[in-house]
């Protein structure tokens, strides 16, 4: 790995549990860290500043020894909100934030002067290269697949053609389904992934009961990539997207069209990536983890033992 050493502690799997609007909070990510995953969330979910501080007041004293967690900002322009956040997260003093759509040059200063790691999200080389221009940590590539937001390149070719320009940490965000992509993705040269869709199945989420039920009953062939609402590429359940005639009848934004007020009003989707197709249950965070762990480690004898 080429974590820093103040991350890769207390993990017991190269894994963020993805930061998921209107999903995941505060019991989420507590469960995450202490089952030995990074936890994440987008500050957003806390409807104000105020609630901000009291969720990061709660994470912060129920996380202790466990692993790190990792607040998410967007950094687009038309946040109004951001500079509040980044007060926030400075007077805690997280450890590490996960930008998302646009440059994480704004945030960079006050962040790294209070000691935090930062890591923009990047869907393309050129992002990688502005990322990169501005000072970024590390990054998490966003491919083919992710739920919610998603992004175009494969991620096979994107982290062989990232680690061509960057020896830092490196994330892989899309499709990562189970302890095998998981180790796949290792093997392949990141250092953490992402997996969000099967942490909205689970107890500790934001999501109710008929949503983890839907993800449980839905395969691969059950996502759909729309550029309406949001303006921006996102995975949805076929199943809630089919349900909302007046959306699907809309017209999608323009490019460059994302309003981070617009992505907020979104609160009730149902977003799913590809990796859908790997949850057959409900249960809790430390239930899901254990599972991925087991996953992990047959995928790895696996390995070892072919190259005998």
């Amino acid at each position: 790995m080429t974590l820093p050493a103040t991350l890769a502690r207390n993990l017991a799997l190269p894994l963020i549990a993805a930061p998921m609007t209107g999903v995941s909070g505060p019991d989420l990510v507590v469960a995450a860290c202490r089952a030995g995953v990074i936890g994440s969330f987008p500050t957003h979910n806390a409807r104000t500043v105020e609630d901000l501080d009291r969720w990061l007041r709660h994470v912060n004293a129920e996380t202790g020894g466990a692993a790190p967690f990792a607040p998410n900002l967007v950094v687009h322009r038309t946040n109004d909100r951001l500079a509040a956040d980044v007060d926030c997260l400075v007077r805690h003093g997280v450890e590490l934030v996960i930008t998302s759509v646009g440059s994480p040059a704004p945030v960079l200063g006050p962040l790294r002067d209070a000691g935090c790691l930062v890591f923009a999200d990047v869907a393309t080389m050129r992002h990688v290269d502005r990322a990169l221009d501005a000072g970024a940590d590390g990054l998490v590539l966003l491919t083919a697949g992710a739920g919610g937001q998603t992004g175009a390149a494969n991620p096979l070719a994107f982290v062989r053609a990232v680690r061509e320009v960057f020896d830092g940490p490196v994330v892989v965000a899309g499709g990562v389904s189970d302890g095998a992509a998981l180790l796949a993705a290792r093997v392949l040269g990141a250092d953490l992934c992402y997996m969000g869709t099967a942490f909205i199945a689970t107890e500790e989420s934001l999501a109710d009961d008929a949503y983890r039920h839907a993800l449980v009953g839905a395969g691969l062939d059950d996502v759909v990539q729309t550029s309406v609402p949001s303006g921006l590429p996102a995975n949805f359940l076929r199943s809630w997207w089919e349900s909302q005639p007046e959306s699907r009848t809309g017209q999608a934004a323009p490019a460059g069209g994302f309003a981070h007020s617009a992505a907020l009003a979104q609160r009730g989707v149902w977003a799913a990536g590809h990796s859908v197709a790997g949850v057959h249950g409900v249960g809790s965070v430390a239930e899901l983890v254990e599972t991925i762990s087991k996953q992990y480690d047959l995928a790895r004898s696996a390995l070892l033992e072919s190259r005998r």
